[in-house]
């Protein structure tokens, strides 16, 4: 339930099913799909096509074909072609070609009974359906792995041949299929794989500018004005990038957070509230390495938790991060160590992915080394430091 502090105006926006009207740095696979379907608009019953879209979790595979249909889909309408686009996981239905031939036959015979008839059936009542509407078809299936890893080469060969059955007849039915790796297509016998690999669209992984691209158009639907500020746009895009460059990891992040920041009830998004729902998906605090650490190094970490803690910020620059050791070295009445030996102990920090140092440039500061405190919520550092350094003082 929202409130009215909510950092949130459409958390709808942020919704795995949601479907945006763009897709950033996917243009060009977007007029690719579009190209190889141009047939629908051009002779709609002259030709089928099938496409694969491949690529790595979070590239935007299942976004695509959608926005892509829905963009079809009124493209058609105004030009008064009757058309339909059907979107079916396949997982869903655990790769069973049976109840997906069903699904899609109850997007036009909602009444159509559940059991009774087998694939092949179903199939030749879909292509009966098709041609009484008068109207072409095309199908995605999402996580075609599963359907072939399930069925084999024959509910391949069925989907793939079922034109060559219907000679002199209008063509209706095409095929998007959506993997996230090609290799199951190995496993097919040749005259099923023929079909398959004539149209592959892959999807690349996004880079933390695309990233940080994706999650300001997300953010500007689903937030309100200015609850989420550059620097924490800018976190979330390093942390989806570090798991593969996965835009929807990121997107659920800035929801996460977003509920962290209204629990309490802070009006905005805190890099702390990212750090929170980091935590809260990969428990990333390995106590027995921290544990490790030297009696510095852990002061250093006190320091960087204190700052984070304190100043609710997502980046810190070495120099604002030495001033704070210092001032972690003082109440411990410890002489502090040389910046040199400062940026040894933060490259090692980072090799354990405690924290993240970077090189950033700047117009008015040239190049800068920064610091982030990625995946940990300060406050839950700080705490086990100074569980750490108890008797130490």
């Amino acid at each position: 339930m929202t409130t009215s502090y909510s950092v949130f105006r459409d958390e709808s926006k942020l919704d795995i099913n949601y479907i945006p009207s763009k897709l950033p740095h996917r243009e060009k696979e977007q007029r690719l799909l579009s190209e190889f379907f141009n047939f629908i608009i051009q002779c709609p019953t002259q030709m089928t096509q099938r496409v694969i879209l491949t690529g790595d979790v979070g590239t935007g595979k299942t976004a695509l074909a959608q926005t892509f249909g829905a963009d079809l889909t009124s493209q058609t309408k105004r030009k008064n072609l009757k058309f339909h686009y059907v979107h079916i996981n396949c997982r869903e239905f655990r790769g069973s070609l049976q109840p997906i031939l069903h699904k899609i036959v109850t997007a036009f015979r909602p009444t159509y009974p559940a059991r009774g008839y087998a694939a092949d059936e179903i199939l030749a009542t879909l292509m009966q359906v098709l041609d009484e509407e008068e109207t072409t078809l095309i199908v995605t299936l999402d996580e075609f792995d599963s359907l072939i890893e399930k069925e084999g080469s024959d509910a391949v060969y069925k989907l793939t041949r079922i034109h060559e059955t219907r000679q002199g007849q209008p063509q209706r039915l095409s095929f998007i299929f959506i993997m996230r790796d090609l290799n199951a297509i190995e496993h097919l016998d040749d005259s099923a794989k023929s079909t398959l690999q004539r149209n592959i669209i892959r999807l690349q992984r996004y880079g933390k500018p695309q990233l940080i691209d994706i999650l300001n158009d997300r953010a500007a639907l689903a937030f309100t004005l200015g609850a989420v500020e550059d620097d924490v746009i800018d976190l979330t895009a390093e942390l989806a990038h570090s798991q593969t460059g996965n835009a929807r990891f990121g997107i659920e992040l800035l929801w996460r957070a977003g509920k962290y920041a209204d629990a309490s009830e802070l009006g905005h998004i805190s890099a702390e509230c990212i750090r929170n729902a980091i935590s809260a998906i990969i428990p990333t605090l390995h106590r027995s390495e921290l544990a490790s650490l030297d009696f510095h190094e852990k002061l250093f970490l006190l320091a960087i938790a204190r700052y984070f803690k304190e100043n609710q910020e997502a980046y810190v620059q070495i120099g604002e991060a030495e001033k704070a050791y210092q001032v972690i070295c003082e109440e411990y009445e410890e002489p502090p160590k040389s910046h040199t030996q400062i940026w040894l102990y933060v490259q090692y920090l980072s090799k354990l992915g405690v924290l993240k140092a970077e090189v950033v440039s700047s117009e008015t500061r040239g190049r800068a080394n920064r610091i982030s405190l990625p995946s940990i919520p300060a406050a839950e550092l700080e705490q086990e430091m100074n569980l750490s350094l108890q008797g130490k003082r």
